[in-house]
């Protein structure tokens, strides 16, 4: 991905403002004249970030593809908060498939559009970490498999969280939902289950795989006009805080999705064709604790008597993934791969 360098006028900051940006050069959520594909009349909780990362993702897309663009919506919390019938609060041509089909749905879109000439119309499916990780799991592989001319994107803010807070295949170790309660011997979630669909999809070798959080909305909107570029399967896996399932502040959703990336937990990278070829490093680490005390899912682990077992070997997760995506240049054995 190409970068540009610019630089921070302001002692001690980690992020610049677009008044200190030339016009080309800011986000698309500063124009005026943004598309706006996420608008008014949703029933976002307040502080989703799913809401946020929806409205970032489509808005890229329509600008990287001159307007050109229709979504297949997986069942899920977005397609329920956006479309309670019979109003709609999207403005992109947009249709709501099953909780298991929205890559085959785009699938067929892209199909439809490629038999009558029309290629120059991109295709997004998107849905919850429910609706891919786990109920629709058969669908994207085989979309990734045929390499469909699809953009697949995945909000994950692990868990159920429509349904009641249920434990998803993305739901992360000793995490409190309402089928993992914080009971018994080993409270919250087991550890050793569960996926991370990034890997998954880059062993499929499709053309493109990215991470993001809601946490940096410049490289967000990067990787959309990245993965616009290319033809083929695509798959981007991004972060959405949530604070009624998280049991977070409202007003926490960005910081929880940054704290996330500086523990280690959550590592944004990009990879084409099986390859990781660039990473976002931690530029200042913070322990595991300063994002897991924040979340009420998480507090049976800071008890009268923590629970340093399993406080440790969420340790021991984030550190394979400094290493495994060399998240932290400096470190031994972590030259190289970053942007």
């Amino acid at each position: 991905m190409a970068t540009r360098h610019i630089p921070f006028m302001q002692t001690g900051t980690l992020v610049v403002g677009n008044r200190l940006l030339d016009e080309e050069d800011r986000s698309i959520q500063a124009w005026q004249d943004r598309p706006s594909t996420l608008t008014r009349g949703h029933r976002a909780c307040q502080g989703c970030a799913e809401a946020l990362a929806a409205r970032w993702v489509l808005d890229t897309a329509m600008e990287a593809t001159g307007g050109k663009l229709m979504v297949a919506n997986a069942t899920g919390c977005l397609e329920v908060f956006s479309t309670l019938y019979p109003e709609s609060a999207w403005r992109v041509p947009w249709i709501h498939s099953l909780f298991a089909n929205a890559a085959a749905v785009a699938t067929g879109i892209a199909a439809t559009n490629h038999a009558k000439g029309r290629d120059d119309i991109r295709v997004i499916a998107q849905g919850g970490d429910g609706g891919t990780a786990d109920i629709g799991m058969a669908c994207l592989s085989g979309m990734f498999e045929r390499n469909d001319d699809v953009l697949y994107v995945c909000y994950d803010n692990q868990a159920y969280m429509n349904t009641g807070v249920q434990r998803s295949g993305a739901t992360p170790p000793a995490a409190r939902t309402s089928t993992t309660p914080a009971v018994g011997r080993h409270p919250g979630n087991a550890f050793g289950q569960g996926k991370f669909v990034p890997k998954i999809a880059m062993a499929h070798d499709i053309p493109y795989v990215a991470t993001a959080t809601v946490a940096d909305l410049r490289d967000l909107e990067a990787k959309v006009r990245q993965a616009m570029k290319h033809r083929g399967a695509r798959y981007l896996h991004i972060l959405v805080t949530c604070p009624l399932g998280w049991g977070t502040k409202t007003a926490d959703s960005i910081k929880m999705a940054r704290l996330a990336v500086r523990s280690g937990l959550f590592p944004v990278f990009e990879a084409e064709y099986g390859e990781i070829t660039a990473v976002t490093p931690i530029r200042e680490r913070v322990p595991v604790e300063d994002y897991l005390r924040p979340q009420r899912r998480f507090a049976h682990l800071f008890g009268s008597s923590p629970d340093e077992s399993a406080l440790e070997r969420i340790r021991l997760s984030a550190e394979r993934n400094i290493r495994l995506y060399k998240l932290i240049p400096s470190q031994p054995g972590t030259e190289g791969g970053t942007t």
